[in-house]
């Protein structure tokens, strides 16, 4: 049975709060962003944090998250809901866990990402991925100013960690992740339709 998600269940604040305090960042579709908010706030607490928050942002599509749960695990959760109840998925489009947030600046994500880094061992391959919204700066500025200082290898195709940087106008979020912990609900489900 496919939930109905009513806007008095939570409240989305109208002020976005909580650009400063979040660790899920939610894409859904324009003007479905309520819709959205009310389905990651059932979903988490579906996975046992009946305190999560959830807000919108003021960019268009977007949504942000605050759970108790680890982020990555709360998205491997989700993930397997997705194969046990697709239905339950009807406005959140992906998910990417967020670790650090700062004030938008290229210094200050400069000196997370190069904190976050030290985690990358030898071994290794990585990329550095931005997204960017509401901001001047340059993706290419923002890369070429953390790259030279992480001596590890890139590997662009394949990478094994990527550096996620999202930015929201004046807070960014930063991460170092796996590909597969940013959850894409539209591949998730035609992975699990093909796999059937």
């Amino acid at each position: 049975m496919q939930p109905e998600y009513r806007h008095n269940q939570i409240e989305c604040f109208e002020e976005h709060i909580m650009l400063d305090n979040f660790n899920l960042l939610i894409s859904t579709s324009r003007r479905n962003e309520r819709n959205a908010c009310s389905e990651m706030w059932y979903l988490l607490g579906e996975l046992g944090d009946k305190a999560a928050k959830v807000d919108i942002t003021p960019i268009s599509g977007l949504i942000v998250a605050n759970t108790l749960l680890d982020p990555i695990e709360a998205i491997n959760k989700l993930r397997e809901n997705i194969k046990e109840k697709p239905w339950e998925f009807r406005y959140i489009l992906k998910i990417v866990p967020i670790q650090k947030i700062v004030q938008t600046s290229g210094e200050n994500i400069k000196k997370v990402a190069l904190n976050l880094a030290k985690k990358i061992s030898n071994q290794e391959g990585y990329k550095i991925a931005v997204r960017k919204r509401s901001t001047n700066l340059s993706s290419t500025d923002i890369i070429d100013m953390i790259a030279p200082d992480i001596k590890r290898k890139v590997n662009l195709d394949n990478s094994d960690l990527i550096l996620q940087i999202e930015i929201i106008g004046e807070i960014s979020g930063i991460s170092l992740i796996k590909p597969n912990d940013i959850l894409s609900v539209d591949i998730e489900k035609r992975n699990s339709h093909m796999a059937k």
